[in-house]
């Protein structure tokens, strides 16, 4: 098993212009970011658990599973695959445990549910904590969680990292290709006009939630033209996932010999 100290990620290039696009179009700041990002840093104590990524992704069928409104319809399906990596996004946690199924991977900038959070992370979830410039003030709440894992989307250092992605679904699906995933199969993405019922805890703008979601999109569309793995949807298609129906994706797990009835 190739260790932390030897792993060789799938590297993207061009993210320093995607990451400009995205500070300018929703009126970011980079020094925000970066502060956020040093704060993160002098909260982190342990080394990142890289390893403990690579061995539950690299080569293998990955879900990522994000909280838009055809979630609560892909979870029977989900539930059927006990031993595929669950890679999820923030709110997805409390839908999944809440159902019985534990995640692998969450991927969070700490707006979701906070219990659910810390108790994935008691179920040996790795945490990855994503930084910017306006969660500078629950970033301590890492602390809470084992196996945690810093974040930006500017310059990594020291112990923050950047895999790429804007918002905690499509990170989720960067994560999983700069691991080597052989593929990704996406649930409860779906990038439309609805926000689902897991997304948001409290109050937020919509209006920005459903630009956040269109950027997360045309950003996927992005990685998927890089190739690097197969990439697969379960909701509405988009450009460079093929659409797959929960019924053919045991087909694609047998050789992993992970379906599980």
């Amino acid at each position: 098993m190739i260790g932390a100290s030897t792993f060789r990620p799938m590297r993207l290039q061009r993210w320093e212009r995607k990451y400009g696009e995205i500070l300018r179009e929703f009126g970011f700041s980079r020094k925000e970011d970066l502060h956020a990002a040093k704060f993160l840093n002098s909260l982190l104590q342990s080394k990142a658990p890289l390893g403990k990524l690579e061995r539950k992704i690299r080569d293998r069928t990955v879900f990522v599973i994000g909280a838009g409104p055809s979630l609560s319809a892909s979870i029977p399906h989900i539930k059927k695959f006990k031993g595929v990596t669950k890679i999820v996004a923030d709110g997805v946690a409390k839908a999944l445990l809440e159902n019985g199924v534990r995640p692998d991977v969450v991927v969070t900038d700490l707006d979701g549910n906070l219990e659910y959070l810390k108790k994935a992370s008691q179920k040996n979830a790795v945490m990855v904590v994503h930084s910017h410039g306006d969660n500078i003030g629950v970033l301590p709440l890492a602390l809470l969680f084992r196996g945690c894992i810093g974040t930006t989307e500017g310059k990594p250092f020291d112990k923050i990292r950047n895999f790429g992605g804007f918002t905690d679904g499509d990170r989720c699906v960067f994560l999983a290709r700069y691991f080597g995933a052989k593929r990704i199969i996406m649930f409860g993405m779906d990038f439309g006009n609805k926000v689902g019922i897991y997304s948001k805890e409290g109050k937020y703008d919509r209006t920005v939630k459903i630009a956040k979601l269109a950027k997360a999109r045309e950003l996927l569309e992005w990685l998927a033209s890089k190739g690097g793995c197969k990439f697969y949807t379960t909701s509405e298609k988009i450009i460079g996932f093929e659409k797959i129906r929960f019924s053919d994706i045991a087909e694609l797990l047998r050789e992993q010999k992970l379906f599980c009835t």
